[in-house]
């Protein structure tokens, strides 16, 4: 496990791509997609599911057309209708998100536990809220790197393999390491590189916090 991003990080790169205003022309075009869409998945025309859900053949017509602003209640009342939940009728709203992009070698670099030893970490980007809990790493080894203290966090950890060989261990278990081998742990076992076999060494870490998880 590498250092969290928490740690102090030097010569960020990252550009984030921020989402667009949200505007009630976006809300009505998702919700006309969704409500055309799932009453043709139910085999219902127009007609009989105005009159499933109550409101007029027209009305219907026009909010699958994105002619015109649902009520809430109108809303419940095809959510009802469509048996889905009423936040299934806004997917798609909200399509501009937030992104992160980060060109190869531009990555912010952290320092922490291994920086010391030659672990060089790379941090690939780190969204804001309830999304940060997901955070990818470089991690580089060189001829200079030297083993370090294990490591033991909350979450789960997937590593991948890009270059050289490595034995890597958690808990009592050890595993070699190579070129496009993968391994996921539970981060609440003690882990880490326990043997550099074939230096350069380069492998993703993205560990994957709980949502309580707290910084």
């Amino acid at each position: 496990m590498p250092p969290r991003s928490a740690d102090v990080v030097h010569d960020t790169a990252e550009r984030e791509v921020a989402p667009d205003a949200l505007t009630g022309d976006d809300l009505e075009q998702a919700i006309a997609h969704q409500v055309r869409t799932l009453r043709k998945a139910t085999g219902l025309s127009v007609g009989d599911m105005a009159e499933k859900v109550g409101i007029s053949k027209a009305m219907l017509s026009k909010i699958e057309n994105a002619q015109t602003s649902c009520s809430l209640s109108t809303l419940a009342r095809l959510a009802a209708g469509l048996d889905v939940p009423v936040t299934s009728l806004f997917r798609g709203a909200d399509a501009e998100r937030e992104a992160v992009y980060v060109e190869s070698g531009h990555g912010a670099v952290i320092v922490g536990r291994g920086t010391r030893v030659g672990h060089h970490y790379e941090l690939l980007g780190a969204l804001r809220g309830q999304h940060k809990r997901l955070e990818p790493v470089l991690v580089t080894l060189t001829d200079s790197s030297e083993a370090f203290p294990r490591f033991q966090h909350a979450g789960t950890e997937l590593l991948y393999m890009l270059e050289g060989v490595m034995v890597y261990g958690h808990g009592h278990a050890e595993y070699t390491l190579r070129p496009g081998d993968s391994l996921l742990l539970d981060g609440e076992g003690v882990h880490g590189p326990k043997d550099l076999v074939r230096l350069p060494i380069r492998f993703l870490a993205v560990t994957a916090y709980p949502d309580n998880h707290q910084d």
